[in-house]
């Protein structure tokens, strides 16, 4: 498994979130290792500055806290 192409095509656009390495866990308590991927969407968000939207890659909890920021230029500015 490749772990470069993970890190560029599977990170949020705003956050930085990358996958988390761990291990699977049988009920005989085996482990192998597995990649815990972040929950990516791809959307839109509009800027009232820029006046036009911008399409992104993000994690759905950085969609919920930009939505609770009040938008994409708060975010911006309060981070």
């Amino acid at each position: 498994m490749n772990k470069s192409l993970f890190i560029m095509s599977n990170r949020c656009q705003l956050t930085g979130k990358i996958y988390l390495s761990g291990n699977n866990v049988s009920h005989a308590k085996n482990r192998t290792k597995r990649l815990f991927l972040p929950n990516l969407q791809k959307i839109s968000f509009t800027s009232e500055k820029l006046e036009k939207s911008i399409q992104l890659k993000v994690a759905a909890s950085t969609i919920r806290t930009v939505e609770k920021k009040g938008g994409l230029d708060e975010y911006l500015l309060n981070t």
